[in-house]
Formats: C-alpha cells, structure tokens, sequence
C-alpha cells in the first residue's frame, strides 16, 4: 500500500459517514477509525507503525436557546450522547415534549457505562442541542427546558 492508496481510503471513509475500515493486504494492515469531531486515524503494521489525523471542516454548532425563562440540562461527564436507549427505539424526548422531575432525557456512555441523564424539572423541552452519537464534554448543554 502506498500513501496515495492510504488517502484514498481515508477520503472514503469520510464521504460515507462509517465509523470504521480495516483493510490487509499481505503484511500491511491499515484501520481506519472516525471519532470524535470527525478524526481518523491511521496505523501502517508490522512495518513501523504511522499515525496520520485528519481534521474535517468544522461543523457549525447548534446555537443554544437559552434565556432567562429556559434552563440547560448540562452533561455531567464526558462521553458519547445518546437520544434513545437502542437503534431501534425512539428517542427518550423530543423538542416540545413535557416533562417531569426524574425522567430520562437521554443516555451518555462514558467507559463503557450507560449513565441515564434525567430532568431535574417539570418542563417542556425547548431544545435538543446534541446530535445522536455524538461526544460531549463535561458541562455541554444537551437540551434547553422551560420549567412550569
């Protein structure tokens, strides 16, 4: 495999959306894995192993509607944001759903713990500022709520 190959691969990986592509080809192995903000990395093995990262044009974030009358529902950890509890199931809120004190907005997984983020007040939510899958830092405003 050459380099050119190697970018191919990688300009693929990209414009299909998938999270991950492993190609071998006798003793050469790339894996290439988009996390994050939209980060591969690439490792060449068993020959010295190469790491290149490539960082896609960043996306706009979603700006939150906050105001005095709405509160954010904050992460409390780093993770992966997650709206529903599977693929196959809705999303636990949507934008205008009511809401009550201990339920489950949505779910975000951190080591491999799924941590159930609740509501903390009787609201309807205004807003959903994470898209599904996507990493999270300590604090991110995941929904905006206007409390009852």
């Amino acid at each position: 495999m050459n380099i050119s190959e190697i970018k191919e691969m990688i300009q693929a990986v990209v414009d299909s959306g998938v999270a991950e592509l492993e190609v071998q080809r006798g003793d050469n192995r790339v894996r290439i894995v988009c996390g994050g903000p939209r980060e591969v990395v690439t490792r060449a093995a068993p020959i010295a192993p190469a790491v290149v990262t490539y960082h896609a044009p960043p996306v706009a974030p979603l700006a939150p509607v906050e105001d005095e009358k709405t509160l954010a529902v904050k992460s409390p950890i780093v993770g992966t944001f997650y709206a529903s509890a599977s693929s196959d199931s809705g999303p636990f809120v949507k934008v205008g759903d009511v809401v009550k004190p201990g339920q489950v907005l949505c779910i975000v997984e951190s080591m491999k713990l799924m941590n159930e983020i609740e509501s903390e007040v009787a609201g309807t939510i205004i807003a959903r500022l994470v898209e599904n899958g996507a990493p999270v830092e300590y604090g991110a405003t995941l929904f905006t709520v206007r409390p009852n």
